[in-house]
């Protein structure tokens, strides 16, 4: 167990990890500033995708797919956001940024980036379709915090494998929440990692929030009759673990209790099939391109 020195030191050390992912390309910079702001407009969506050939190449493959089942070929960027709306173009980009910058970190053997990408972009999606069925606090903010929500995890992994081999081995006891793990192994937990480099990030705090609070949701706040972004994270993160998409197979949890987590959002159970349905035909689309 770390002392609070000790955990202080080693946290420091997690978050300057950060210098050792790769850095941002012009056009992540653009798609993260763009979370700060409610005006995100059509044409600087359609700008920021249209400088990164590679980028406009997956949203035309994309919106192109059977997922949405066009008539027409669609080979306009501009097109292809006016036909699917500025937040779901800027999801889809961020998801096709962010694991392309992941997938170049180098990590410790027992990593794995695919799962880690996997199980980031589903909590991702997931919430999104959640926040648009039920009445979430900062709701605009569920896609960016699923997507970063276990940065932390990540960042403990490169700076401090030792202590993170610690934490699984303890973790796989079963005896204790992964989090609690972290507490007793390093000091701090990796939601309290991933909420310090999403702060560094400049990231709204209302994303900051609820990530830092995902594994304990009761202490943060929500507007009068909304469910705080947290407990939509905790639920969706849930959910991501317990049908197939877990980081480890020690995360993967109970699929009944995943569910009930999600109707307790306030989600209509007898409109959950469909919008499991929604989720599942995105993902499997878009994670064709990563």
């Amino acid at each position: 167990m770390s002392t609070a020195v000790e955990g202080q030191v080693l946290r420091a050390r997690a978050l300057e990890s950060l210098g050792r992912l790769p850095p941002f390309s012009p056009i992540l910079n653009r798609l993260l500033a763009s979370l700060a702001r409610e005006d995100v407009s059509f044409v600087h969506i359609s700008d920021v995708i249209e400088k990164d050939t590679v980028l406009a190449g997956n949203v035309l493959r994309l919106v192109n797919s059977a997922l949405f089942g066009r008539g027409a070929t669609i080979n306009s960027v501009r097109h292809a956001v006016a036909l699917l709306g500025v937040n779901k173009l800027r999801n889809a980009t961020l998801s096709m940024s962010v694991t392309r910058m992941w997938n170049q970190v180098k990590v410790p053997r027992g990593w794995s980036m695919s799962r880690f990408n996997l199980h980031s972009v589903a909590t991702a999606m997931l919430g999104d379709v959640a926040a648009q069925a039920a009445p979430i606090d900062y709701a605009e903010g569920a896609f960016a915090a699923g997507l970063f929500h276990d940065l932390g995890r990540l960042l403990m992994a490169i700076a401090l494998p030792d202590e993170y081999e610690q934490i699984t081995m303890l973790s796989a006891s079963g005896h204790f929440a992964r989090w609690e793990c972290e507490m007793e192994v390093v000091g701090f937990t990796h939601a309290e990692l991933s909420a310090d480099a999403l702060e560094r990030w400049n990231l709204p705090a209302e994303i900051r929030s609820a990530v830092l609070y995902h594994h304990t949701p009761e202490l943060a706040q929500a507007a009068d009759g909304q469910i705080s972004l947290s407990r939509a994270v905790a639920a969706v993160d849930a959910y991501a673990n317990a049908n197939g998409y877990s980081l480890s197979d020690t995360d993967a949890g109970d699929k009944e209790r995943a569910t009930t987590m999600l109707l307790a959002l306030g989600i209509d159970e007898a409109s959950l099939p469909a919008l499991l349905e929604s989720f599942t035909a995105e993902f499997t689309a878009i994670r064709a391109m990563f």
